[in-house]
C-alpha cells in the first residue's frame, strides 16, 4: 500500500523552477516585442506631430493680471493687520489724494513686475528686484487702503483726474511715469536681454514719477504716517533706480 509520501526523486528542485520562470519571462518579452514592434519601417507611419505651442497657465496675460490683483489683495490684508487702525484726525486733501493716486501708481508697478517675472531668459538680479517690488509695494498698498479707511475716505480715486492735490491735474492713468497699455503689451511679448532693457526703462521712469509725487507729499501732507510713508518711498525707489541701472550697464 502506498504511504502517500513523495520520494526524493519526485522532489521539485528550486533551480528547475527558477529556470522555467526565466524561460517563460523571456518568451513573454519576445512575444511582446513581436506584437508591438513588428513594423520594420520604424513605426512612424500615420503619426501626426502637433506643433502647437501651449503657454504655461502662469504666462497667459489674463492669468498674470489675476495674480497681480490677488497679490495686491493679500498684501492689503497684511498691511491692514500690521497697521494702526485707531482713531485719526481729519486728513487733508494732500493726504487723501496722495494715498489714492499712489495706490494706483503702485498697482501698475506690481503688475509690470509680474509681467517681467513671466518672461524667459531674463537677468536674475532684475528678477529679484521685480519680486521685491511685488512684495514691498503690495504691503504699501495695504497700508494706503487702511489709512484711507481710517480717514473715512474712498479707497480709490473716483474722479476723472489725478494729482489735483499737487496743484496740477492730469487725466486718470496719466500720472508721471505711468506706462501705456502699448508699452505693457510690448513688455509681455519680449524675452531675454531686450526684456531686461525694456523693464529697466519702464520701471526707472515709473519710479522717477513716483518719487516726484512722494516728495511733494513728504513735504506737504498733514498726517505723520502719510509723510513718513512718502519719505520712505522716495528713499526706497531711489535705491532701486540705482540698482536697476547698474544691472543693465
Amino acid at each position: 500500500m502506498s504511504t502517500g509520501r513523495v520520494g526524493v526523486d519526485d522532489t521539485i528542485d528550486d533551480d528547475t523552477i527558477d529556470d522555467t520562470n526565466v524561460d517563460k519571462d523571456a518568451d513573454t518579452i519576445d512575444d511582446g516585442a513581436h506584437a508591438g514592434g513588428g513594423n520594420d519601417d520604424g513605426g512612424d507611419d500615420g503619426v501626426d506631430v502637433d506643433d502647437t505651442i501651449v503657454l504655461p497657465w502662469w504666462q497667459h496675460p489674463f492669468n498674470i493680471a489675476v495674480i497681480a490683483v490677488t497679490a495686491a489683495l493679500l498684501a492689503g490684508m497684511i498691511g491692514w493687520m500690521i497697521g494702526d487702525s485707531g482713531n485719526r484726525r481729519d486728513a487733508s486733501a494732500v493726504d487723501v489724494g496722495f494715498l489714492q493716486d499712489m495706490r494706483e501708481h503702485h498697482e501698475q508697478a506690481v503688475a509690470m513686475s509680474f509681467l517681467f517675472l513671466a518672461l524667459d531668459d531674463t537677468e536674475p538680479g532684475l528678477r529679484e528686484i521685480a519680486r521685491s517690488i511685488t512684495f514691498g509695494q503690495g504691503i504699501e498698498i495695504g497700508r494706503m487702503v487702511q489709512l484711507l479707511r481710517d480717514f473715512d475716505e474712498s479707497e480709490v480715486n473716483e474722479g476723472d483726474t489725478s494729482m489735483e492735490w499737487m496743484g496740477h491735474s492730469v487725466p486718470v492713468g496719466e500720472m508721471p511715469g505711468m506706462a501705456s497699455d502699448a508699452e505693457l503689451d510690448e513688455l509681455a511679448t519680449t524675452t531675454g536681454a531686450a526684456a531686461d532693457a525694456l523693464f529697466v526703462e519702464l520701471m526707472v521712469r515709473h519710479h522717477e514719477g513716483g518719487i516726484e509725487m512722494a516728495m511733494f507729499a513728504a513735504a506737504e501732507a498733514d498726517d505723520d504716517e502719510v509723510r513718513a510713508m512718502a519719505a520712505s518711498i522716495v528713499d526706497s525707489q531711489g535705491d532701486e533706480i540705482a540698482e536697476l541701472e547698474r544691472l543693465v550697464d
